[in-house]
């Protein structure tokens, strides 16, 4: 199974609050912003926004991967994020949703960029994985699914 290099542990939202689709792409900004000193919540905000009216990037299961590439930044970036309640995403299935994956690429990212949306959208296709996710107690255990890391086990 891929395993998502372009995630960190502290990307990992275990309880976004959120109740409207622009409000998650909001908070999804948000946090991106404060995890990568430099980026402009704005500009992230304004991106996803953009991507969004092409077709929303709900694609069914409670799943949505909103994405963007973006002028001057450098590197893949994810952020994952489950919603404390569902929130209609007008995704592909009609069903709301509670699982966002935030994935922003550098502007000149093409290949790398469409590779790193597969890789997403494999893991997160995989059986049992999105019961898992929704179960998941903490961060910790999420970025350990996300990544096949073995997740801290408590004293």
């Amino acid at each position: 199974m891929p395993i998502l290099e372009f995630l960190d542990p502290d990307s990992v939202v275990p309880a976004l609050r959120a109740r409207a689709k622009k409000q998650v792409l909001q908070e999804l900004s948000a946090q991106a912003a404060r995890r990568l000193p430099g980026l402009d919540e704005r500009e992230v905000f304004e991106t996803l926004l953009q991507r969004e009216r092409l077709g929303s990037t709900g694609i069914g299961d409670g799943v949505a991967i909103p994405h963007g590439k973006l002028p001057g930044f450098d590197r893949l970036f994810g952020l994952v994020a489950r919603l404390e309640k569902p929130v209609d995403f007008e995704a592909l299935d009609g069903q709301p949703v509670d699982i966002a994956f935030l994935l922003l690429a550098p502007e000149g990212a093409g290949a790398d960029h469409l590779k790193a949306l597969a890789q997403v959208a494999r893991v997160l296709r995989e059986p049992g994985i999105l019961e898992r996710i929704r179960a998941a107690r903490d961060a910790s255990a999420l970025y350990a699914l996300l990544t096949h890391t073995p997740a801290p086990q408590a004293a």
